[in-house]
């Protein structure tokens, strides 16, 4: 079976060399390199063709979770497996979301990193065992339930969705604008989200659009 070409793209290069070293015998890899920017990955799979990508969330140039997009733009083939620090829920949806085939964090063992490289080579999507606790964990949003909305608030919802303003909006609905604010604002307040955008990304979640 013919090795994996693989690169660490990591921030510190002793995490680089301590990866390198402990992959070294695997029998499956082939580890060509390691990169500390995203910038040089890139410039890097031009060129060359790389099976899989050990990649951390917090690079200097670009982020971990921006990087598997512009990867998988240059090479649809390449498998990525997050390796970071990071535990916060959103970012391991989004790297998955990305185009990521699983997320470790680096405290896991060696058995956890290979179960996840022979996962991802397979096509499927695979967690350490902590990251797995943490995606099961449900979000605050999804605790609370879904928000009960009065018919006037499932209307404004839907229009502000439709990226109107509160002056359209109070136009098309006989409102003044100032209602048409409240309205917004105890939205926001029902679904406990900081701003518009969040609101219409939570309403969406709850498959209120």
């Amino acid at each position: 079976m013919p090795k994996l070409t693989t690169a660490v793209v990591d921030d510190h290069p002793i995490v680089i060399e301590g990866l390198k070293t402990l992959l070294a015998n695997e029998d499956n890899l082939d580890i060509i390199g390691g990169f500390c920017t995203g910038t040089d990955l890139l410039a890097y799979i031009t060129d060359h063709s790389l099976d899989l990508v050990l990649l951390d969330v917090t690079l200097p140039d670009i982020s971990g979770t921006e990087l598997c997009l512009k990867i998988k733009e240059a090479s649809i083939s390449t498998r990525i497996l997050i390796l970071s620090n990071h535990t916060e829920r959103s970012i391991i949806m989004q790297a998955i979301q990305n185009g990521a085939s699983g997320y470790l964090l680096k405290n896991s063992s060696i058995d956890e990193l290979r179960h996840c490289i022979a996962e991802a080579v397979k096509g499927n999507i695979c967690y350490s065992k902590e990251v797995m606790e943490i995606i099961s964990r449900p979000n605050k949003n999804e605790l609370q339930g879904v928000p009960r909305l009065t018919r006037r608030e499932k209307e404004i919802l839907a229009l502000i969705a439709a990226g109107k303003t509160s002056q359209i909006i109070a136009q098309e609905l006989f409102l003044s604008p100032l209602t048409v604010d409240t309205h917004r604002k105890n939205l926001i307040q029902k679904f406990g989200v900081k701003n518009v955008a969040e609101l219409i990304m939570a309403a969406a979640q709850q498959q209120m659009l």
